[in-house]
């Protein structure tokens, strides 16, 4: 009943938001994300950073008070702070039912984290076959954000209420292990922005326009160009390199 319940909620959600855009798609290309997928996404990175440089002003106030005139203020921005972090988290778990099932571990995930070495390398010059809409690095980032909402609704509560309502063991104990995730977050996130910009070239326009050219498809998510196209992804690279040494 629940279940069922989330699930007309997350219809209804992606059914009004998609209605308030539209992606074009031309020729040569495949739908990515749809306006829902990017409305939230850039949602969820909003009130990331939000929460990151209150953050920051709180507890490296020497180092980041130069922006804090941007929240109003020290006082200000520590009363925003869990805001912005429930804020993120809130967001995050409607992407969470929105990308469930894709982000699920399957066995050629496997198959692409032992090959990692080469695709970052790029000695391959094309993901593993088995590669679907998202490879396993992208789900390996997706679940270290569902544990850190987890530790950050955990810690931030204790923090929130104070040393009165939990002691000063569990808050001393929460600064460290809201610190850690968050750092850890970070650091996920900086790899996130260079894979979607230079890493992978053509990632970034997916959650701009929602639609992504078919070579960049069959080069990073082979199996998920067949699952939509019907087509050989191997095949489809030779067949366009043949057409563009044609025409050269």
């Amino acid at each position: 009943m629940a279940s069922r319940a989330i699930d007309r909620f997350d219809d209804e959600a992606r059914r009004k938001i998609d209605s308030l855009g539209q992606t074009t798609v031309y020729r040569g290309e495949l739908l990515r994300h749809s306006v829902y997928d990017r409305v939230l996404h850039w949602t969820i990175a909003l009130f990331f950073f939000l929460a990151l440089f209150t953050g920051f002003g709180i507890y490296l106030p020497w180092l980041f008070r130069w922006f804090m005139p941007i929240f109003g203020g020290g006082p200000l921005a520590r009363e925003m702070h869990p805001w912005f972090g429930l804020g993120f988290v809130f967001f995050f778990s409607l992407q969470v039912l929105n990308w469930l099932k894709p982000m699920l571990w399957a066995p050629g995930d496997t198959n692409w984290m032992k090959n990692i070495h080469k695709i970052v390398s790029n000695e391959e010059k094309m993901d593993p076959p088995q590669t679907g809409f998202f490879n396993a690095g992208q789900k390996v980032m997706f679940w270290e954000i569902v544990g850190g909402c987890v530790v950050y609704l955990i810690t931030g509560t204790v923090l929130w209420a104070g040393a009165r309502t939990f002691g000063r063991i569990a808050v001393a104990v929460s600064y460290v292990l809201h610190d850690i995730s968050a750092l850890i977050m970070l650091g996920g996130i900086f790899i996130h922005i260079y894979q979607s910009t230079f890493g992978e070239p053509g990632t970034f326009q997916a959650m701009i326009r929602g639609a992504v050219s078919e070579a960049w498809a069959w080069t990073f998510h082979p199996a998920w160009y067949k699952q939509v196209t019907g087509r050989d992804p191997v095949q489809a690279c030779e067949e366009a390199r043949r057409q563009i040494n044609a025409k050269s």
